[in-house]
């Protein structure tokens, strides 16, 4: 008879093959190539393993029975799977090399007949007790899965129904299910006989049980013979990890509820039961449903990297860098923010300090744990460990010693520590940088930017949130601002606070506002749709405003005011060039190339085109000019043929002066010019807005400059303007005048008529200057623009100027421009918005600002120093002071001096 020989396939350690079972691994291609040609009904021996020198050891020729190719162009292997089917012996030993291909085949040998006779009914009876008794520990085991359990209990079951010539085989697929070692798998497949290997199977059945049984009591003993302190040690160190299990068992339960905010868990686990209750196709679920999803989607808890970027030693070099980066200028608004990030960096620097010195602390107290000879944790854990690796009988653990831990202060101490957010209200002019300042913030903190628009909000529940009584109710803006930020800690901009809603009946807005920008009290902010605490104290909150007359007294008490007055000419220039032209040339989708503004060009846009305190006048020309360079380039690029992104045929040198590029360029040497000239704006954007002011702007008899601060806070200059009319020797005012600057034309007069011998316009001290030989006439007094409303206790100065001018016949000259209130005893008093003044006066090209001595330290520590470089200040006491720094020294014909006479009623 032939001597039977099989392929040999080398299985990687530590697998074993046993007949009856399955096992799947790996193989490389070349292997996967010489297997699929083969049928997979003959059947393939696995090699013997490399713990079985033995050439008489046992072998399990395997069937194939799965073959797995993998995806096209991907690193995955083949995967085969083989089933076992009987035992061989191997005839000579094989030798072993590393190429498994091609296949060798070996002479093999099947046990004798004898081999298959069935086992003796005790040792049957002994392997089905030992093999009940440990599977059916494994059904009770409640770390498994159920589906793995009630695997176990069907195993149990057939064990315990199959008949004896089954049991021997039944063994061999026990002994692969339960895991067993490596070394007792190979004397299981080497034996061939039925009733050894049922006892091999009882004894290695019998050990795993008991190491199982051990394992539960030991661990069992070591939990309760641990401290009180150890366990909440265990628990703080693990807090992370069980916080975060927590949210994946259970998503319809936000993550506060591991932070102890009771309150949150309650209406939480309240509102889940009754959405269990509620049926799907009641319009109430849609409700809790909706309410629960809010209550999940808004951050709870303060990320855990929130203090990485103020711990970084960089983090003020970046902050100030950003902030020079994003805005030109505003060097004090600057200056306060940079303070309010240093106290941040070193509060949490100091915060820091404090949780490496915990730790320590900690580190400490679990060294000594470790090192006491005595035992302690260290050999719980090491009993804990080693307890499914030698059998211990469970009396003889030995008890642990109670170790005290100290216990760390608890989160909310320590958030307690941290510093509180100030309310920053930035006052100013539009377009001078109020919203992009809060952008500047957040990405200098690292912290999302949310922004709220309050201008015309005139109901208190947008505030607050609607409650959930009412039809298509839902949160406040503030909840609805956390949401998008995700954070609890963003930087929240309240855009135009100025600007909210007055009481009506649906409420303050205003009033409202007072509890969310209260540090004391912000801390449990309560949404009537959610009606649970919020808190509010980590936001940054950032308000804008144009004004602060609008805005209530308390709600006033509760920011930080710091002014934006607005830009100068060469702040403008900067801008415009570092921002504003590189912005147009992206959106218009040009280069810096293919548009170049002259100086002249950029100036002249700047002082006669636009004329405010922002920059968004100056945005929209620029804008302009960029367009209709846009169209050229366009046109040029379709004549010629020419990609839209390449430059332009002839760029201007360095050393090349503009009027020769274009000189040459109307010649026919460029066919597109990309320099902008002044005298080409006109053609670009038309005539200039402030030409025929300016020309207007001449001395005039009756004509002074009035310094304004209008009401969106921008600073301006304004003609007073008097003329004499016959009459009864009265005042008329027209210009839309309240009663406060009534009152200083009155004031005004009263003054000059006083004071009209003095100044040389009557030739007797007691004769009225409206009262000439023939007829009496009336002074006409007129501020233009009647239209806008105006008040304010600072156009005396400017009004006894006119009047003088107007009764004296001396002129002041275009370039002079003032402020300041007077009183009956002629003194100068100060007055507000100076450094808006001044730069509104710079904007409109005056030289020379007469303002009351008062407000010499406003304009010292306000007014830019190029600005005060450039102009002319004089600073006043009394209306005579005033005078000849308006009219020039010597101008006016003094009679006299009069004193000055201090009231003692």
């Amino acid at each position: 008879m032939e001597q039977p020989t099989l392929p040999l396939i080398i299985l990687p350690f530590p697998l074993v093959l046993l007949p009856g079972a399955r096992a799947t691994f790996p193989i490389p291609a070349n292997l996967a190539d010489a297997l699929l040609p083969t049928p997979s009904s003959p059947p393939y021996p696995s090699s013997k393993t490399r713990e079985t020198p033995s050439s008489t050891s046992g072998l399990s020729p395997p069937r194939i029975t799965r073959f797995v190719r993998p995806r096209p162009n991907s690193d995955e292997p083949h995967l085969l799977t083989l089933t076992g089917l009987a035992r061989v012996r191997l005839t000579d030993p094989p030798q072993v090399v590393n190429d498994p291909l091609p296949l060798p085949r070996l002479d093999v040998s099947y046990p004798p007949q004898d081999a298959d006779s069935p086992p003796a009914t005790d040792v049957v009876q002994d392997f089905k007790a030992a093999a009940i008794r440990l599977l059916e520990r494994f059904s009770q085991d409640t770390s498994q899965s159920a589906r793995k359990r009630e695997s176990w209990t069907r195993i149990a079951h057939l064990v315990e129904e199959s008949e004896s010539h089954k049991a021997a085989a039944l063994a061999d697929a026990i002994i692969s299910a339960v895991g067993a070692e490596h070394a007792d798998k190979l004397v299981l497949l080497s034996t061939e006989s039925p009733s050894l290997r049922l006892q091999h199977v009882t004894n290695v059945l019998a050990k795993q049980l008991s190491i199982v049984e051990v394992s539960s009591k030991i661990a069992t003993a070591v939990d309760e013979s641990l401290s009180k302190q150890q366990k909440a040690l265990f628990l703080r160190q693990q807090l992370a990890a069980i916080s975060a299990e927590l949210q994946r068992l259970e998503p319809g339960i936000p993550t506060c509820m591991a932070r102890g905010m009771a309150e949150v868990r309650r209406a939480a686990t309240a509102e889940a039961r009754r959405l269990k209750r509620i049926p799907p196709q009641n319009a109430e679920h849609g409700v809790v449903r909706t309410y629960l999803e809010w209550l999940t989607s808004l951050p709870w808890t303060p990320p855990a990297t929130a203090s990485e970027t103020l711990t970084r030693s960089d983090f003020l070099t970046n902050s100030k860098s950003q902030l020079d980066a994003d805005h030109y200028g505003l060097e004090k608004v600057k200056r306060r923010l940079m303070e309010y990030l240093a106290v941040v960096r070193l509060r949490a620097l100091i915060a820091q300090e404090a949780e490496t010195e915990q730790a320590k602390a900690q580190e400490v107290t679990l060294k000594k744990v470790i090192d006491d000879p005595a035992g302690g944790a260290s050999e719980a854990d090491g009993q804990k460990e080693n307890a499914c690796r030698a059998l211990i009988k469970a009396g003889e653990i030995p008890a642990l010693p109670q170790v005290p831990v100290p216990v760390p202060p608890p989160q909310s101490l320590l958030k307690a520590k941290g510093i509180k957010a100030p309310i920053l209200l930035f006052i100013g002019p539009p377009g001078t940088g109020k919203t992009s300042l809060g952008q500047s913030i957040a990405r200098a903190l690292g912290r999302p930017f949310q922004r709220i628009a309050l201008g015309g909000v005139r109901d208190e529940a947008e505030i607050r949130g609607h409650r959930r009584t009412y039809v298509a109710s839902g949160p406040g803006l503030l909840a609805q601002a956390l949401r998008k930020a995700g954070r609890m800690d963003p930087v929240l901009l309240l855009d135009e606070i100025d600007k909210v809603g007055q009481s009506n009946y649906h409420g303050d807005p205003s009033a409202a506002l007072l509890e969310v920008l209260d540090p004391e009290q912000n801390v449990a902010f309560n949404d009537h749709y959610l009606n649970v605490p919020i808190d509010l104290s980590q936001i940054l909150f950032i308000c804008t405003a144009n004004s602060l007359d609008t805005i209530s007294p308390p709600l006033l008490d509760r920011c930080e005011v710091i002014q934006l007055s607005g830009y100068t000419h060469d702040e403008k220039l900067h801008i415009a060039r570092r921002f504003l032209l590189p912005k147009q040339l992206t959106q218009n989708g040009l280069s810096g190339p293919h548009v170049q503004l002259t100086e002249p060009a950029l100036l002249k846009t700047v002082t006669h085109y636009t004329r405010e305190a922002g920059v968004r006048s100056l945005e929209r020309s620029i804008g302009g000019i960029v367009r209709f360079k846009a169209v050229e380039w366009a046109a040029h690029v379709d004549a010629q043929g020419l990609a839209p992104s390449s430059l332009p045929t002839l760029l201007p040198a360095a050393s090349e002066p503009s009027d020769a590029l274009v000189k040459r360029s109307k010649e026919g040497g460029v066919g597109y010019n990309p320099v902008v000239e002044a005298d080409e704006l006109e053609k670009i954007l038309g005539l200039s807005r402030y030409d025929g002011e300016d020309r207007e702007r001449e001395a005039r008899r009756g004509v002074v400059w009035g310094l304004v601060v209008t009401g969106m806070g921008e600073g301006e200059i304004m003609p007073v303007e008097s003329i004499a009319t016959p009459g009864s020797g009265h005042l008329k005012l027209t210009g839309s005048l309240g009663d406060v600057i009534k009152e200083s034309a009155e004031l005004a007069l009263s003054w000059v008529k006083t004071h009209s011998y003095d100044l040389g316009i009557t030739s007797k001290r007691a004769q009225d200057p409206l009262r000439i030989p023939d007829a009496m006439i009336d002074i006409h007094l007129h501020l233009p623009a009647g239209a806008q409303k105006k008040d304010g206790p600072s156009a005396g100065v400017a009004m006894v100027c006119a009047m003088v001018s107007l009764l004296t016949g001396k002129c002041v000259p275009p370039t002079t421009a003032m402020t300041g209130e007077i009183t009956l005893r002629g003194r100068v008093s100060p007055v507000g918005g100076v450094k808006e003044k001044v730069l509104g006066a710079h904007r409109a090209g005056a030289n020379k600002v007469i303002v009351p001595w008062a407000n010499r330290k406003d304009v010292e520590h306000d007014v830019p120093k190029e600005v005060r470089a450039r102009m002319q200040f004089v600073f006043a006491r009394t209306v005579r002071e005033v005078l000849d720094a308006a009219f020039g020294e010597g101008t006016l014909p003094w009679h006299t001096l009069t004193p000055v006479v201090e009231s003692r009623l």
